[in-house]
């Protein structure tokens, strides 16, 4: 009876560890121009959590936010994706590195330009790579899809 509780709280320790979802996304499009579209990939994050910048500086461990859009023929991605929130730099005195993070809120934005006419519906989708962690632990990266129609 004693080995088929622990089993079981083990088993509910362990399913929550791994379902953590400290970080949750919304994807939304804002027309600026005639055709030219801000894509929004808008990361809320827990308390006490972070994800990582796209770039890190050269000695870091962490793993960066990585951002990859699908091929669509009727689109053009202007640049890379901006970053709009508070970046932290965070410095691990113990390792001696330095690592670029957000908590809260992150925002990345890409500038896409539509190829044809200005009425013309289609979306954007792509992937995003991040890594969750806190200051004393890190879940594996994880990688989530999104689309975003391009509408108005």
């Amino acid at each position: 009876m004693k080995r088929t509780i622990v089993t079981g709280m083990l088993c509910i320790l362990l399913s929550q560890a791994y379902s953590q979802q400290p970080v949750s996304w919304n994807y939304t499009a804002k027309k600026i121009a005639g055709n030219t579209w801000e894509v929004h990939l808008i990361a809320t994050i827990a308390d006490g959590w972070h994800i990582y910048a796209q770039a890190q500086p050269k000695d870091a461990i962490a793993t960066p936010t990585k951002i990859a859009f699908a091929e669509n023929p009727l689109l053009v991605i202007k640049g890379p994706a901006k970053e709009v929130g508070e970046m932290e730099k965070y410095k691990e005195e113990v390792l001696g590195i330095e690592q670029y993070q957000y908590a809260r809120k992150v925002e990345f934005v890409q500038v896409v330009k539509l190829k044809v006419n200005a009425s013309v519906r289609t979306n954007v989708s792509g992937s995003l790579t991040f890594q969750t962690c806190t200051n004393e632990k890190c879940l594996p990266p994880e990688t989530t899809h999104f689309t975003v129609a391009l509408e108005g």
